[in-house]
């Protein structure tokens, strides 16, 4: 089970706003890190069990529409449709859309404009 995940950018300030309206996360600078623009990440789907931090990419940035580079986490989503619509809208770009996936949910990968892929999954619903 993962512990925490760092997202790594070229511009923090267009990345925070990319995943603040993604997913409704919150950026905190982490006292300390300033040389590396380092902020804590909160807010839906993070807590003790899972934290996030983004930084200050420390070299190039992957060309875009490359292969899956580095660690992709998926987050858990309501609806998959809506998120993706919503990341091709504000920067992102298409890494796989959605997908339903038979006992497991609809879910799809968006590259983040810097340089990132990032997963969301809405879980297949139980019978009711």
């Amino acid at each position: 089970m993962p512990a925490h995940f760092e997202i790594h950018v070229a511009d923090p300030v267009r990345a925070r706003t990319f995943y603040s309206g993604l997913f409704g996360w919150s950026f905190e600078p982490m006292p300390g890190a300033e040389e590396i623009a380092y902020h804590l990440i909160s807010g839906p789907g993070l807590d003790a069990g899972l934290t996030g931090g983004m930084m200050q990419r420390m070299g190039e940035a992957p060309a875009s529409g490359t292969p899956v580079r580095g660690c992709t986490l998926t987050f858990e989503v309501a609806d998959c449709d809506d998120r993706y619509a919503w990341a091709l809208a504000n920067g992102g770009a298409e890494a796989l859309p959605p997908t339903d996936y038979p006992g497991i949910g609809r879910a799809a990968y968006v590259e983040d404009g810097e340089g990132n892929i990032v997963g969301f999954l809405a879980p297949e619903k139980g019978e009711p």
